[in-house]
């Protein structure tokens, strides 16, 4: 009799068991079988720059702003290491190249960056967050001036926040829309082996993506 019972228990409790992982993001390999979840990602993005600044500074003279609508591409590998939070590690290209004030400017960028989400999941498919990241920029700046030709790299501090929202599609492809505020960084040039003026590079970025998600 107590078997019967324990067994009646254990029968009572399989479909309230699949259906609690269901609602949490699980998805079922069979009827009453293990469940498998989705924690792991790795996807692409597209970055859509909004007047992505370059401003370039003269020491003890004036300065250059170049304002640059364009492009920019990367990819991302992430973890959701919970209902609520999720971090990645996030590497991407951009640049811009422009002629002012007689001046010939041409930068290109790659960011590596590791960012952490909180979201919130409606309905196991709409997921709106807000995060910020932190990491490094390999900035590249030449400059082709009046008074001499500079080329000229650094490696430095990068950071950003962003908000956006995630739609699941079914339980393997993720899309992602967001936008995005990227300080990239400081790139020194140097004219006659001393210091003659600085770039300081920001953006603000749209940016849409897709992931593919696995379990381990």
């Amino acid at each position: 009799m107590k078997k019967l019972a324990f067994i009646l228990a254990v029968l009572t409790a399989v479909p309230a068991f699949a259906e609690e992982y269901w609602d949490d993001g699980y998805d079922y390999v069979g009827t009453n079988a293990a469940t498998v979840r989705r924690d792991n990602y790795v996807g692409i993005r597209l970055h859509k720059n909004e007047s992505i600044a370059f401003k370039y500074d003269v020491n003890g003279g004036g300065d250059t702003t170049l304002r640059k609508d364009n492009w920019g591409f990367g990819a991302v590998v992430g973890n959701r290491l919970s209902d609520h939070v999720k971090v990645e590690f996030e590497t991407m290209y951009t640049g811009a190249s422009q002629v002012k004030r007689g001046n010939d400017f041409d930068f290109d960028i790659w960011a590596n960056m590791f960012n952490v989400y909180l979201f919130q999941e409606y309905a196991g498919a709409i997921a709106p967050y807000a995060g910020l990241g932190i990491g490094f920029a390999s900035i590249w700046g030449d400059v082709g001036a009046p008074g001499g030709h500079m080329s000229d790299y650094v490696f430095d501090l990068s950071f950003s926040a962003m908000i956006g929202v995630n739609f699941a599609l079914n339980e393997r492809v993720d899309l992602n829309l967001g936008i995005k505020y990227q300080y990239y960084g400081e790139v020194e040039h140097e004219s006659h082996g001393a210091e003659f003026a600085t770039t300081d590079v920001d953006a603000t970025e749209f940016y849409f993506g897709a992931v593919y998600k696995f379990g381990m």
